[in-house]
């Protein structure tokens, strides 16, 4: 009897396999590494096969460590790292070149040119996002321009090209299907929010062939079966694929307008699904697809701080005040406040909403008094209040304030930061039974497709809270803190 649902979160670094069952319990979880490649200063690449091969090892590992028959495999699900990027063969399968990872920052001087050329409204306008090289389109052009006889090849119709997502299905169904879903296009600079079709104008601007690329499909939908494979049976449908933060959305079960959620990482993203329009954002936040499930599109308002476990990890390992992450809470829960310091972690620049490239890290406040304790607390506070800052841009964008606010990742463990965020938000935080909401988000998806559940309000039922952080810092304490963290904010 197939009654499991097998994710596959296939990350920056490492690949994730994932089984659930129909009532949302995690059976069993695996995460194999792969190397990351850094070809010159700023160029971040991954080799195709390396994912590939991490991916067949983590599923692999996942049956065998829960002795769980791959007979026993419902469907799958996909999610992935999102604008990473790369091209192979229609006919042999082969990667034609690595893959451009999201991080990487070549084509910069493209998109300067673009902007110098007045294109940025044009894109920004269509797509929601903004020309920066974050994105697939512009990595796309690059590896066009630059891997000798790849233009060549997409103009005679032998090259596809996709997000790790595309790759991943074209694999694990012996090339039989090329699609890609809408949150995943959403990401690209090539899709029409609207239309959710690939646009002939922006392609064009790009010198991308459209032949090269996938067929954008819903979110849950079954788009091919396994067919091939040495380490999983044909047979099993792939169901559900969206790209990592719009996964966990799903699998935090914010389906309707004005739910949130706040994945803390290296780094935070905050989404806000806006429901069935695509909102535009004045205050430097992307507008994307979320999901498009049962012939409903819904979209999200998605923001990012370059900093947060990363704080932490800095504290560690540059000034070694603690010896590993999980000290902070203990450290930074020994003081009453942090003593009147402001750390702003803009160790990388500043992300939205204040968009500052140049911006430096600052520690403020400083006296004979400061111990590392304070130091430690300020930290957490500096995360929470770049996230309360990305609420706030949200909230003007939308036009109202969040319903609800629930959090995941590594650093979501941390009590003290997470009471410090429903203190500075004045909103309660909700913390998941289920951490691993991005895979959970793919295995949901699945689920849909095969009739694990028929709509989305069985799926909400199943979803099971943690823990939840209420407000409790009094209103002139809050003002106090927001209004220096502004102040800081200005001198830098």
């Amino acid at each position: 009897m197939r009654r499991y649902l097998l994710a596959i979160d296939q990350g920056t670094t490492g690949t994730t396999a994932l089984l659930i069952d129909r009532s949302l319990s995690l059976l069993g979880k695996v995460t194999i590494d792969f190397p990351q490649h850094f070809p010159k200063p700023g160029w971040v690449e991954h080799n195709p096969e390396e994912i590939w091969s991490s991916v067949a090892k983590a599923v692999c590992r996942v049956l065998f460590d829960t002795n769980i028959r791959s007979s026993e495999i419902a469907a799958i699900g996909i999610t992935n790292q999102r604008e990473t990027v790369l091209p192979w063969d229609r006919n042999s399968g082969e990667p034609a070149a690595n893959a451009i990872v999201w991080q990487c920052r070549r084509t910069r001087d493209l998109c300067q040119q673009m902007k110098q050329d007045g294109l940025e409204e044009l894109f920004q306008k269509r797509t929601g996002l903004v020309l920066d090289p974050y994105f697939s389109g512009t990595k796309m052009r690059w590896l066009l321009d630059h891997v000798a006889g790849l233009r060549r090849r997409a103009e005679q119709g032998t090259i596809a090209f996709g997000t790790i997502d595309s790759f991943l299905v074209w694999r694990l169904s012996g090339g039989r299907a090329h699609v890609t879903d809408v949150s995943n296009a959403s990401r690209t600079l090539l899709m029409d929010l609207k239309s959710l079709a690939w646009d002939d104008e922006l392609l064009s601007q790009l010198k991308i062939p459209r032949e090269t690329l996938p067929e954008i499909k819903p979110s849950a939908e079954i788009y091919a079966e396994t067919r091939g494979l040495d380490f999983l049976p044909d047979g099993i449908p792939i169901a559900g694929m969206a790209g990592d933060q719009q996964a966990a959305l799903f699998g935090q079960a914010c389906f309707a307008a004005g739910e949130g959620k706040c994945t803390y990482g290296t780094g935070a993203f905050l989404l806000i699904n806006t429901g069935d329009q695509p909102i535009p954002s004045h205050s430097g936040m992307l507008t994307t697809v979320a999901w498009q499930v049962q012939n409903q599109t819904c979209y999200a308002l998605e923001g990012s701080s370059f900093i947060a476990g990363a704080a932490v990890q800095w504290l560690r390992d540059g000034l070694g005040l603690i010896k590993s992450s999980a000290e902070i809470e203990a450290l930074a829960a020994s003081v009453a406040d942090s003593g009147e310091i402001v750390f702003i972690p803009a160790l990388t620049g500043l992300g939205a909403p204040h968009w500052n490239a140049e911006a430096r890290g600052s520690i403020t406040g400083l006296t004979r008094g400061t111990t590392a304790a304070h130091l430690a607390r300020a930290t957490l506070e500096g995360v929470a209040l770049q996230i309360h800052d990305l609420t706030k841009a949200m909230n003007n964008d939308r036009g109202g304030p969040l319903a609800e606010f629930k959090v995941d990742g590594g650093a979501a463990g941390n009590n003290l930061l997470m009471q410090m965020q429903a203190d500075f938000l004045s909103l309660p935080v909700i913390r998941p039974k289920t951490i691993e909401t991005t895979a959970l988000g793919a295995a949901m998806l699945a689920g849909l497709a095969i009739g694990f559940w028929s709509n989305l309000d069985q799926l909400r039922a199943q979803w099971q809270e943690e823990r939840r952080f209420v407000p409790q810092m009094g209103k002139d304490e809050r003002a106090r803190i927001l209004d220096r963290w502004q102040q800081a904010i200005k001198k830098i």
